[in-house]
């Protein structure tokens, strides 16, 4: 088995050392066609990958365009690669990637992602580049997955310190993967405790991590009377998904329904502050269940996370590829050390698991920018073009915005004003990218 310092996942070039020519094009760069990246990421792909030339392919290409444009543009490239966020790949792609041999990337958010209380859109701390699926993805083994059913964690002792240090550090620190600096008082939200008490984590029921996480169909109010019908006299709370909260995502069902079988929070909570008084975790497949595990506490787990099947969760969907019995240690270090990429999102140089966290805890203490989550209050006037001649189609701005709005969320008329058309361009209702297509009809 290889050792700590061999030991590197397979993925793109891990360095970030590239020298640009004069022109401010790297040499030799890696040519990579980047699939379902939204507009405000791809600054972001540039400047964490400097060594890949990207083409970023229109979102939401189906299967006959990619056979008929991008595969051939994609063969004529010199060793192309492919990345792919999350599963988002038009069918057809892994086939035609496996005949002709080029790397496919399936990437995702990593386990520290930012020190927001969601992504609102600000460069990542850490991305998981993974060559077999999606880390989530529970029906085939992911690089996650093979490195904590192989590597020799007992013959690297300095790994296994790393990760004891780590989770120190974030129980210490309450570092998650969302952060903020919010205050709560847990006794004025959950009451006095007199017995078990049990935490249901709510999360985003049409979320891919469930979707291809959890085989069995099961939404979070299923998950609130499956906790309350295995520990009757515990007092159960359940802490929807923050999203869900401020309307960024819709929920599929309502946590009032299972208001009289529990303590529904009903305001924004840290998670740190969440597991305070907690006995028992029950989830679908939240990272929040690990989370869970780095402070001792029992988990369920309904689905099939990356850490169950270990021998540390009590699992109702098992996974014969899993068995091996791992310490909370190596499941740590596997997943938070050796497996993800943290990055400096300013300058874009990689950097490790302990800067990131210690630039997240100098963030909250003395406030400074881990990257520029700011956006742009809209676009610059155009006179021609995709805004109409004269630029008359920005003055659709005003106008929609309340009503995108009232449909959606907040920050969805944040992101409309900050760029229309890439706004229109992302949604995933096809009905809804009409109506962006009649509002603004000019490609750009």
């Amino acid at each position: 088995m290889p050792n700590l310092h061999e030991y590197s996942p397979p993925g793109p070039d891990r360095t970030n050392d590239a020298k640009p020519a004069v022109s401010g094009v790297v040499p030799d760069a890696i040519p990579t066609f980047a699939f379902h990246i939204n507009g405000w990421k791809r600054a972001v792909f540039r400047r964490y990958f400097p060594k890949h030339a990207f083409t970023f392919v229109p979102m939401y290409t189906r299967e006959n365009e990619f056979e008929e444009v991008w595969a051939a543009r994609i063969l004529r490239e010199e060793n192309p690669q492919i990345f792919v966020w999350s599963l988002r790949a038009p069918d057809g792609l892994r086939d035609f990637a496996l005949k002709h041999g080029i790397p496919v990337f399936f990437i995702e958010d990593g386990f520290i992602r930012s020190v927001e209380a969601n992504a609102s859109r600000t460069p990542p701390l850490s991305l998981a580049l993974d060559t077999g699926t999606a880390y989530f993805d529970c029906r085939e083994p992911s690089d996650l997955e093979r490195l904590l059913a192989t590597y020799d964690f007992d013959s690297a002792p300095e790994l296994l310190g790393r990760a004891a240090a780590g989770i120190r550090f974030l129980l210490e620190t309450g570092v998650s993967k969302y952060n903020s600096n919010a205050k709560a008082d847990i006794e004025s939200l959950y009451g006095p405790k007199s017995g078990k008490r049990v935490l249901v984590i709510g999360q985003v029921e049409d979320d891919a991590s469930i979707q291809f996480g959890c085989l069995p169909a099961i939404t979070n109010n299923d998950l609130v009377r499956l906790a309350a019908q295995e520990n009757p006299g515990a007092q159960i709370i359940y802490k929807p998904h923050p999203d869900i909260l401020s309307r960024v995502r819709l929920a599929q069902s309502n946590p009032q329904d299972v208001g009289h079988l529990c303590t529904v929070l009903t305001q924004p909570l840290p998670m740190a502050h969440a597991f305070e008084t907690i006995d028992h975790v029950y989830t679908i497949t939240s990272l929040a269940g690990f989370e869970a595990l780095l402070r001792g506490i029992k988990v369920t787990a309904y689905g099939c996370p990356f850490y169950a099947g270990w021998g540390l969760t009590d699992d109702r969907q098992p996974n014969p590829r899993r068995g091996r019995a791992l310490t909370i240690e190596a499941l740590f270090a596997g997943a938070y050390l050796l497996y993800p990429r943290y990055f400096d999102p300013g300058t874009g140089k990689e950097v490790s698991f302990e800067e990131t966290v210690d630039g997240i805890r100098l963030y909250f203490s003395t406030p400074k920018a881990l990257g520029d989550p700011r956006q742009p209050s809209g676009p610059q006037w155009q006179a021609w073009g995709p805004y109409g001649i004269l630029g008359w189609r920005h003055l659709l701005t005003p106008l929609v915005s309340p009503v995108i709005a009232r449909i959606g969320h907040g920050r969805d008329a944040e992101n409309y004003r900050a760029d229309p058309i890439q706004f229109f361009r992302e949604l995933s209702n096809p009905k809804f990218r009409l109506i962006g297509r009649v509002l603004y009809p000019f490609d750009r």
